[in-house]
């Protein structure tokens, strides 16, 4: 049942990153004067529709994407008069670009905006501030200390399981990783804690023992704090979610120029029945199992699952945006290329005071086009069939 959740909320999640693409493109459509007829998530038979002004809005029987049709995105497109001059194709190439990017940057608006939530409202994993154990030596021989070990300073000092440190030197405790380090910082100097123990405030004066760690040494009283989910303030979760974004932005890019070399590795785990690569290319079918994974996983607790979740979809919208960006036509990243160079010809044009020349025509390219969904649809048809018969196993 879990996993089937799981499913779900990805099925959820991946329409709801396609209903904000396209709502991207009708937006600055929109503003710039351009006709939309029709907005729609799937493809295929309508199932529902409503019209809005000029608009048709609705949905259609496969869930596989969506559209936004604005009018005159080719130059052969027959218009009646009165919409001859709220063609696509008419539009300046900055406001051309604007409308075409403006789907893969609500991408990666999106997936901001999930991270800085991860962050601010669902916790990472991080030590807290309560001590699991307290450790009596530094190492044990079977299971005892050495007669000559010498006692732990939290031990001597009588810390206890189930202590939770508010205060270092005077200073609140607010994020042990970082509070932490006062400690480590401190060998061989005494240093006063503040601990909370069944609702009372006790005070302790502690001289962490000094350890040598990477050839560093630093200051160590002998305590394992417990692992939890911790929440950050507004201004940290901002710093750490454009961090982490910028990381998968990096790896995406990587990945996405690494996929050719990737696919025959794939053709051998699909027929060959070699164990799939969990770092090896995965289709949509394959980020759905690993939803379910998560949301069935009894080995997390459920805030640790959520996390996890929003980091696969997190994930997904950078990717999936930068992708839109290939310069390949049918892709949005394709349709900017001639964009640009619709601008560049114009530029010239000026430059030899010559009149300008009609925009690039999108249907003579169709050649490439057809070619390059050709190779996508058989890469997704060979995903598909190998996250089906050969599945990754996440290591989630």
């Amino acid at each position: 049942m879990l996993a089937i959740i799981g499913v779900l909320a990805f099925i959820v999640a991946l329409l709801f990153s396609v209903m904000l693409h396209e709502l991207g493109h009708f937006l600055f459509a929109k503003h710039y004067g351009m006709k939309v007829t029709e907005f729609f998530l799937g493809f295929g038979k309508r199932i529902w529709s409503t019209t809005r002004g000029e608009t048709e809005f609705g949905l259609k029987a496969i869930p596989a994407g969506g559209y936004c049709r604005i009018v005159g995105m080719s130059v052969r497109e027959e218009l009646p008069p009165e919409d001859s001059n709220r063609a696509f194709y008419k539009a300046s190439v900055g406001k051309r670009l604007v409308v075409l990017g403006a789907g893969s940057v609500l991408h990666f608006v999106l997936g901001f905006l999930l991270l800085f939530t991860l962050f601010a409202a669902v916790g990472t994993a991080s030590l807290t501030p309560t001590v699991d154990q307290v450790a009596t030596c530094y190492t044990t021989i079977n299971g005892k200390c050495p007669a000559s070990s010498p006692v732990l300073p939290a031990k001597a000092a009588g810390i206890l399981s189930g202590d939770r440190f508010i205060s270092i030197n005077g200073v609140p405790v607010k994020n042990w990783a970082k509070d932490v380090q006062v400690i480590r910082n401190s060998p061989g100097r005494p240093i006063d804690l503040t601990v909370l123990r069944a609702g009372k405030e006790l005070n302790f004066t502690i001289t962490p023992s000094t350890q040598v760690v990477n050839g560093k040494t630093v200051g160590v009283i002998g305590v394992i704090n417990t692992l939890g989910m911790l929440r950050q303030n507004p201004a940290d979760s901002t710093l750490h979610a454009w961090q982490l974004g910028r990381e998968l932005f990096t790896s995406s890019i990587t990945s996405l120029a690494s996929l050719p070399g990737k696919i025959p590795a794939l053709v051998s785990e699909t027929f060959g029945g070699k164990a799939r690569d969990p770092q090896g290319l995965v289709g949509v079918v394959g980020v759905a199992q690993a939803s379910a994974q998560t949301v069935s996983d009894n080995k997390l607790a459920w805030n640790e699952r959520i996390a996890t979740f929003i980091m696969i979809i997190a994930s997904l919208n950078i990717f999936v945006g930068i992708f839109n960006l290939l310069p390949l036509l049918p892709l949005d990243g394709g349709h900017m290329a001639v964009a640009i160079v619709d601008g560049i010809r114009n530029s010239w044009a000026r430059l030899r005071r010559r009149q300008l020349p009609r925009p690039v025509d999108v249907e003579a390219l169709t050649p490439i086009t057809i070619v390059v969904f050709v190779f996508l649809a058989a890469l997704s048809i060979l995903l598909l069939a190998a996250d089906i018969f050969n599945p990754v196993h996440f290591n989630l």
